[in-house]
């Protein structure tokens, strides 16, 4: 009986350890280190990888400011109510906020940070690192090592069309628009919201060698230009595609022709791991919140930095501005039909009104947020590490508010 009650102790720890050996297997004996120390994603993870360091430029542009915070925080006042908070600190600080920068017209209004974050503390971008990701392929097609959004991506990344020739009906634009039709599991433990070891988002960051997972056993599953899927996949194909390009490591490139040129302050990439040295393309970039407004700022100005084309202003615009080409029906339904609807292309998110204006974002989670209305002439940055008081949902209300507000 004792041997019984034992073995009975004993079977779920077995199980356990059959369990995470088979991940180990599967993916990496580091991938599943990583899965169990880090668990959910959060804005401090850049500490547990190895960062490239992005330099910034010696002499930068500076915001004038003048500031009217109880304007600003007024804008929020819908969302503080709504979150049963009876004052605006008590919403930032719940909701986790660490950032909050309202610009117009060149002007910084409101720059505040909050739980233990200040001007100098770096902010995890989440997914407004696709946007920048999107910046670079702007940036190769101009210098001509990337000849189009047209080109299939296995003329940068051959060996695909080897495992699968279907690999060579997915162009860039395809990556840039989410609709490559690539296989992306998401599921999760039944009644949680945790990730599955499984889950395809799961695999990509915390695995080890993500140049290997792309070129080996990233599959395809649907036909490409169909249904829009978010799929971290995508970015990390566009970020292989520009170091295949120009021969740089993606970091490199972008000090090369943003950080370098416009930005205060150094920034850090994560990378996979030392062996690999490929950077986490869809979520990993790491950089100071006045920063992010400085790359709201570049494309609420199409590209152009004080008379200077740092972007052609063509992709800024076509990056920015809804495709009304792709069916309404190929995005979920919580985009919207109506004349008051969501769209995303090249990596950024937008924001379409009922009087023809818009609102374009780059967009993160737990917060992360380029916030740019250009009828308005102003940018936000917001970020934070929650999303349970806040959404991007949010701004868009707050831009509402604005408009409302500016008119006579």
């Amino acid at each position: 009986m004792k041997k019984v009650i034992i073995l009975l102790l004993l079977s779920p720890v077995v199980l356990l350890v059959l369990f995470f050996g088979a991940l180990a297997i599967a993916y990496s004996p580091v991938y599943v280190y990583r899965l169990v120390s880090m668990n959910v994603a959060d804005v401090y993870d850049y500490q547990y990888f190895d960062n490239r360091v992005i330099q910034g430029a010696e002499d930068v542009f500076q915001f004038q400011k003048q500031l009217d915070e109880d304007y600003v925080e007024g804008l929020f006042h819908d969302r503080v109510v709504g979150s049963g908070m009876e004052t605006f600190d008590e919403w930032a600080e719940k909701s986790q906020t660490t950032a909050l920068i309202f610009i117009r017209r060149d002007t910084i209004l409101y720059e505040k940070y909050f739980n233990d974050f200040y001007r100098e503390s770096y902010f995890h971008s989440q997914s407004m690192a696709k946007s920048f990701i999107s910046f670079l392929i702007g940036a190769a097609i101009d210098d001509g090592f990337i000849g189009g959004i047209n080109d299939p991506m296995t003329r940068y990344i051959p060996e695909l069309k080897e495992r699968d020739p279907d690999f060579e009906k997915i162009t860039i634009r395809h990556l840039l628009e989410m609709r490559s039709g690539l296989k992306y599991f998401t599921g999760y433990f039944p009644g949680t919201y945790i990730h599955l070891p499984w889950h395809d988002e799961a695999v990509g960051y915390y695995h080890n060698n993500v140049r290997k997972l792309l070129l080996k056993d990233v599959e395809i599953a649907s036909e490409p230009g169909q249904a829009f899927q978010y799929c971290n996949y995508n970015t990390s194909y566009l970020g292989l595609i520009i170091e295949r390009a120009t021969n740089k490591t993606v970091s490199a490139y972008l000090e090369e022709k943003l950080w370098g040129k416009i930005m205060e302050y150094d920034a850090l990439f994560s990378i996979d791991s030392q062996k690999s040295g490929f950077e986490y393309m869809p979520s990993r970039l790491i950089a100071r919140a006045i920063d992010y407004a400085r790359f709201g700022r570049l494309y609420l100005h199409h590209g152009n930095w004080n008379g200077r084309q740092i972007v052609s202003e063509d992709w800024v615009v076509e990056s920015t501005r809804e495709n009304k080409n792709i069916p309404r029906n190929s995005y979920p339904d919580w985009f919207g039909e109506g004349c008051k609807r969501t769209y995303y292309n090249f990596q950024w998110w937008g924001h379409a009104n009922c009087d023809s204006t818009f609102q374009f974002a780059a967009s993160g989670n737990l917060g992360q947020n380029i916030y740019v209305i250009p009828s308005q002439e102003v940018i936000i940055v917001h970020c934070g590490n929650s999303l349970e008081y806040y959404g991007d949902w949010d701004l868009w209300q707050v831009a509402e508010k604005i408009t409302s507000l500016s008119e006579p």
